[in-house]
């Protein structure tokens, strides 16, 4: 894709100068109200800052530099958790003016009726509307997102998906979708239009890319008001800690003062959830951008979360599974045959075979017997093309009359001019099905020569793969049109879990729901017509963007390399985004934990000196304690931003093996991190005090 280029765009200066603007205009009260446990920072900050006039002004509760320098770090705090998630939108905006370059206003060639001879009209793409039909021809570029009505042409979609090599778009089937900007390079198509102004496929992608449209997934809401709860119960204990402090204070010994309100409003600052609370949506919006590196759109947030919770993947065989077509593997002459006439023959009658494999079948016989280089004139044969009705092809030479196809088609041939179908060639036919296999038959005149094998080829590595999503506990299940025989061998060969043969739509359908019914999560590709109602009823829904316009519109992730396989990749992401959110909220509670032990003891040990042997890490002062804590705290967050716009590295484990990872290292990380920290803060505080 041409946004992949993007993938080092952290590292871009221009959209690092472009956050730290935004950060600014992020401090806006309205803006800041969004996030409810950053507002709570927020307003701390202006108090602070308020009481640093105070302070100025001679009639202040602390030392107006200590007082400026938690406010100072406070704002900081915040300016730090707007650039993370400015961070995020400035790689999305930086992605979504590359595909804005692929959206042009151009003349298209608009025709009053889907023929190539109709009479035109040379208008502008901008006034096109969804049932105009237009002609693009070779050179010409796409005016807008539409399905081929007639013609085949080869279309260059670099612009959108960045693959250089270009792709095949003719009217019919599951290849008739055409995306605007895209430019067609061959032959012509007539197109009809089924996208007006402004709510084209490439519109949709940039406002999603610039996260736009981004709403919260509903894990990301529940551990929102999770952060809001914790944020309201830390806000209740500091607050009653000040009558506290004046209680304590009045029935006490002379000479011990009140905890100011600066060091409550640090406290507060520092055990509650900001880490997280600021990272948040730019973990939500990096997890969009992955996806986005990826070549894959993702039409809402809630997709790319269920992603991560799927626990079946449904997965087409052919293209998928398979490399999308059969090859031709073996002659198996029939007896009194020899190998050679065989191959001879099989490989005259599908010189006339277009298909992938009748041209297998010619590959076949030029590797395996050296049967290349035939000079088609001398034959004086006629050719005999291979067709869907009859599936038979063939050539006629003089005294013979060559014929190959299906097994079906071919015993049916035979009968009808009069001969006899060996037993023999009906066992290996037999046994070619049970294995998984499609037999061929070759026949000159009346006489079975013998049988052609066809077989799936499995994709290479695409067992192993399936063996790790069984290790995390994602189980797979082929679906094809291929009979019980045939679909079992194949899934045996992949490594399926399971498998659904004889598959129509419905039947797709059908299995989603039950399995729903019983709380699985579902996954699935797709990308013609007939695939529309599963795509709509999966939870993951990967339309191919070659596909159909009703299978792009059914689905809620789109594969902009329409790549059946990629549907693991998503799985992935999904999983990193809930691993990377998990983490970072491990990390910013055991953090606040540790807080905790280095800033209320130097909070209140005016209050109760006794606390002074609660000073562990032996802090400079309880001003250096507390200013430590709330610098650590804001560095935290613009440390942490890699890590948020990156994501945990993804490691195919077990779930419960996952946890223990991530208690171990982020749990007692974050828990052992603090200290370290703000006591290097604390030194570097001393060390600054002596200089100045």
């Amino acid at each position: 894709m041409a946004i992949d280029s993007q993938k080092n765009l952290f590292w871009n200066a221009s959209i690092i100068k472009t956050a730290i603007y935004e950060a600014f205009l992020k401090l806006k009260p309205l803006y800041q109200a969004r996030n409810p446990v950053m507002f709570t920072v927020y307003v701390s900050a202006s108090l602070t800052t308020l009481l640093f006039i105070q302070a100025w002004l001679g009639q202040g509760e602390a030392s107006p530099r200590f007082i400026l320098s938690i406010a100072v770090w406070l704002w900081l705090t915040l300016l730090f958790a707007n650039f993370s998630e400015a961070m995020a939108e400035g790689r999305g905006k930086a992605q979504a003016r590359t595909l804005r370059k692929a959206r042009r206003e151009i003349q298209a060639k608009k025709v009053e009726k889907p023929h190539k001879d109709a009479k035109q009209q040379l208008v502008f793409s901008g006034t096109l509307k969804a049932g105009d039909f237009v002609l693009v021809e070779a050179g010409d570029f796409i005016p807008s997102d539409g399905e081929v009505i007639e013609g085949i042409a080869s279309v260059n979609e670099s612009a959108i998906t960045g693959e250089s090599a270009p792709v095949i778009r003719e009217s019919g089937g599951d290849r008739s979708a055409v995306t605007g900007g895209t430019q067609v390079i061959s032959d012509w198509l007539i197109i009809r239009i089924t996208s007006n102004l402004g709510e084209t496929f490439l519109d949709k992608m940039i406002a999603l890319v610039e996260g736009a449209k981004r709403q919260k997934t509903p894990n990301e809401l529940a551990l929102t008001i999770l952060l809001v709860a914790l944020t309201l119960i830390f806000l209740l204990v500091c607050v009653t800690l000040l009558p506290f402090s004046i209680y304590g204070v009045s029935t006490t010994k002379v000479g011990q003062s009140v905890v100011t309100i600066t060091a409550l409003v640090a406290l507060f600052v520092c055990l509650a959830p900001t880490t997280i609370g600021g990272l948040l949506s730019a973990i939500g919006i990096a997890g969009m951008d992955r996806m986005i590196q990826a070549n894959v759109i993702a039409l809402s947030g809630r997709a790319i979360e269920a992603a991560g919770d799927v626990d079946i993947l449904l997965l087409d065989k052919t293209g998928t599974i398979t490399l999308g077509n059969r090859q031709a593997t073996e002659f198996i002459p029939a007896e009194g045959v020899s190998m050679e006439n065989l191959a001879d023959a099989a490989q005259l009658a599908s010189l006339a075979d277009e298909t992938p494999e009748g041209r297998s079948i010619v590959i076949l016989a030029k590797e395996r017997y050296g049967l290349r280089g035939r000079d088609i004139k001398e034959l004086s044969a006629t050719f005999i093309p291979f067709t869907a009705e009859t599936r038979m092809s063939g050539a006629n030479l003089p005294g013979r009359q060559i014929r190959k196809g299906a097994a079906s088609a071919m015993i049916e041939y035979i009968k009808e001019i009069g001969g006899c179908f060996p037993q023999s060639v009906q066992d290996q036919v037999d046994t070619i099905s049970r294995a998984g296999g499609t037999a061929l038959l070759v026949a000159e005149g009346k006489n079975v020569l013998g049988v052609i094998r066809l077989k799936d080829i499995i994709k290479g590595g695409i067992r192993e793969r399936f063996a790790q999503l069984r290790q995390m506990g994602i189980k797979t299940i082929m679906v094809t049109g291929d009979n019980a025989l045939t679909a079992a061998a194949i899934a045996a060969e992949a490594g399926v879990d399971d498998f659904l043969a004889d598959a129509r739509p419905e039947d797709k359908l059908k299995l989603i729901r039950r399995l729903q019914a019983v709380g699985h999560l579902v996954a699935m590709t797709g990308d013609g017509t007939n695939d529309a109602p599963a795509l709509a009823q999966a939870d993951v829904a990967v339309a191919m963007n070659t596909g159909t316009q009703a299978a792009k519109e059914a689905g809620n992730l789109v594969d902009l390399d329409s790549n059946p396989t990629k549907l693991i990749e998503i799985v992935e992401i999904g999983k990193q985004l809930l691993m990377t959110r998990g983490a970072l909220t491990t990390f910013s509670v055991a953090n606040d934990v540790a807080k905790y032990f280095a800033i209320l003891p130097a909070a209140f040990v005016t209050t109760y000196p006794a606390l002074g042997a609660f000073n562990i890490m032996h802090l400079a002062s309880p001003e250096s304690a507390i200013l430590s804590a709330v610098i650590f705290n804001a560095l935290s967050i613009i440390f942490l931003v890699p890590l948020a716009l990156r994501g945990v590295k993804y490691r195919r484990i077990s779930a419960a093996r996952l946890l223990r990872s991530n208690v171990l290292i982020y749990g007692f990380g974050g828990f052992v991190v603090p200290f370290i920290g703000i006591k290097l803060i604390d030194l570097l505080l001393l060390g600054l005090k002596h200089v100045f």
